[in-house]
């Protein structure tokens, strides 16, 4: 799940002040989920929007869509209306990650589209209220290895092999009461009676995979749509 966190109000006030006619756009997806881009966080945008505006002495209009998803076209494409007519918007505020940004502001190209939110990582609920990193996204998963912990996203050092020598007692020393990744590693390991993959070494990842050479792509050719056969399409 991607996670995310509204941007403060003044930066976010920075980026419409100009503006008199915005559209505030949230995502039912993970910004929902992570409570920072669902309805209510629209709804209280707008609202602390107009308080801004009063607070500089200056009236806006502030209109409010919430679609399933952001990052997919289907979803934003009604937000084109927006740019068209009587509902014709000056600047809109995404409270969707950065993928959702993108995909708005390719369906508003005469718009401008600014980010309401950070995207900070992908991760999953801790407890209500907390999320953690769990996935790098390297493009090169070694999670079999290593007891289905990921040593990219929970190292601090991203370490392949083993520890360093800072952590003390199963906890990091960049404090924090961070655990120490390999700890966790080696624990679920003993659990599994697996420790022999330890002394496996693992080789340099092909960062490649990761962010080298541009923005990646995942094709799966038996879905891509210029491969369907009339019957499949039927």
């Amino acid at each position: 799940m991607i996670i995310a966190e509204r941007k403060p109000i003044t930066e976010i006030w920075r980026l419409i002040e100009s503006y008199r006619q915005i559209l505030v756009v949230g995502c039912r997806g993970c910004v929902t989920v992570c409570l920072a881009g669902g309805a209510r966080e629209v709804a209280n945008l707008a609202n602390l929007l107009h308080l801004a505006a009063r607070e500089h002495g200056c009236s806006i209009t502030i209109l409010q869509h919430t679609v399933e998803r952001q990052c997919e076209y289907e979803f934003v494409q009604p937000l084109a209306a927006y740019g068209q007519g009587d509902c014709s918007i000056e600047a809109v505020v995404s409270l969707g990650c950065g993928i959702g940004v993108q995909a708005v502001a390719e369906c508003l190209p005469d718009i401008p589209v600014y980010p309401g939110l950070n995207t900070s990582f992908l991760g999953m609920p801790e407890r209500s209220g907390r999320w953690v990193e769990r996935c790098h996204a390297c493009g090169q998963c070694i999670l079999d290895k290593t007891g289905g912990i990921c040593p990219i996203a929970r190292c601090a050092k991203n370490l392949l092999n083993g520890p360093c020598g800072g952590s003390q007692h199963g906890q990091c020393e960049i404090g924090g009461g961070t655990d120490c990744a390999w700890q966790l590693i080696y624990d679920k390991l003993s659990r599994l009676n697996q420790l022999d993959r330890l002394k496996e070494i693992a080789l340099p990842k092909d960062w490649s995979k990761d962010r080298d050479g541009g923005p990646r792509r995942l094709c799966r050719e038996d879905w891509e749509e210029d491969n369907f056969t009339d019957e499949v399409r039927e």
